[in-house]
């Protein structure tokens, strides 16, 4: 699976959420490009064997386990990555959560709150930790994975969508102050893909029928898939993305035209 020659050779990534889903397809992606990952997620057990995955596909991974919405877990995760090899090169704030898509008025405060703290909270814990160590190392990389939810809405998902629109103003704001640190701040945008929470965004049964309802917003005519996500993510790490910062990549099958 690693690389020598790979567009990520030599750079070491921490990549949140990455049990499953998105997470799982960047971080092994990266892996495949060369890059040496930080694999988190609050699942210890799947979270573990996607990095012994990686190993054993001949890539460079360990498993740190973390709730990204605690500044002590974030910080661990740099710990991890100097402790296992040595440096950090990209941060990958992937992991999330979401409410199930239903009336407004009928998310829970606790709910609301949640979904805030992992999905908008998590970026401040990693400015807090990360951006220090960055600077002194000269710059450094965030990819944050929002949503076209936060660039076009859909109803029952109006708190999901807030904090995606969160995210995205957010990385614009850090690329701009950041800027002068050489560190680089972008987004990736995915449109609704195949995983663990695609029943939560439809709000109900994933059934052939249901499925036709949210294919027919998107003119290609299918969900995101991890590696989609993955592809994007590999160039905004990359040094072909050098010059690139503050910048959305909708990766959605032309959802948001």
């Amino acid at each position: 699976m690693t690389s020598s020659t790979g567009r990520l050779a030599g750079k070491i990534a921490i990549v949140t959420g990455a049990a499953s889903g998105f997470g799982k397809g960047i971080a092994e992606k990266f892996a495949g490009e060369g890059c040496a990952v930080i694999v988190s997620d609050i699942a210890r057990e799947a979270g573990e064997a996607v990095a012994a995955g990686i190993r054993t596909a001949g890539g460079r991974a360990q498993f740190a386990h973390g709730d990204v919405s605690k500044g002590a877990d974030v910080k661990s995760l740099l710990d991890a990555a100097l402790t296992h090899f040595g440096r950090l090169d990209i941060v990958v704030n992937n992991a999330g959560t979401t409410h199930r898509n239903q009336p407004l008025l009928d998310v829970s405060e606790a709910q609301f709150d949640r979904i805030y703290a992992v999905n908008v909270k998590s970026i401040y814990w990693t400015a807090i930790h990360m951006v220090p160590y960055f600077r002194k190392a000269g710059g450094g990389c965030f990819i944050n994975i929002a949503s076209t939810a936060g660039v076009r809405p859909r109803p029952g998902l109006t708190w999901y969508n807030g904090t995606k629109g969160a995210v995205i103003i957010t990385s614009k704001g850090m690329a701009a102050e950041l800027g002068p640190d050489k560190i680089r701040v972008n987004c990736v945008n995915p449109v609704i893909g195949e995983t663990g929470m695609l029943e939560e965004f439809m709000g109900m049964p994933d059934t052939p029928e249901n499925r036709k309802k949210f294919l027919a917003t998107i003119p290609l005519g299918r969900f995101s898939r991890p590696e989609d996500i993955a592809n994007a993510c590999v160039f905004y790490a990359s040094d072909e993305a050098a010059f690139v910062t503050g910048t959305c990549l909708e990766v959605d099958g032309g959802r948001c035209v």
